[in-house]
């Protein structure tokens, strides 16, 4: 499965933390993160996470090209509803890609947790 990694600045430590109390299931999957996220999943936590360009950079929009092009299974968008910045990637064009090719996308810690759980029941 091919799974995509985003988080806004001020969810970088929950991406972090998320990832270390899954990364059994996360490790046996193509991994995909924005540039920033991506480098500390792979430094902090040790997974091996192909980088796009970081989200400011237009990272989350190529997470969507990736999507549109059936290239990507799943999405997890841990954003920050009260205090997102301008420069932070936009959820909602992911949200209406996902919607529209049928690809789970979560943005929050408890719907993240009910796929990774669907994942380690495999």
């Amino acid at each position: 499965m091919r799974i995509a990694l985003v988080a806004h600045d001020k969810k970088k430590d929950d991406m972090i933390d998320f990832a270390k109390r899954y990364k059994e299931v996360l490790k046996n999957h193509q991994l995909y993160a924005t540039g920033t996220t991506g480098k500390l999943l792979n430094e902090i936590v040790g997974l091996e996470v192909y980088r796009f360009l970081s989200g400011p950079l237009g990272g989350d929009q190529q997470i969507g090209a990736k999507l549109a092009e059936g290239k990507m299974d799943m999405i997890i968008f841990l954003r920050d509803p009260l205090t997102a910045q301008p420069h932070e990637p936009d959820v909602t064009a992911l949200i209406r890609l996902s919607d529209v090719h049928h690809i789970p996308l979560a943005t929050n810690l408890g719907t993240a947790e009910v796929f990774m759980k669907a994942l380690g029941d495999r």
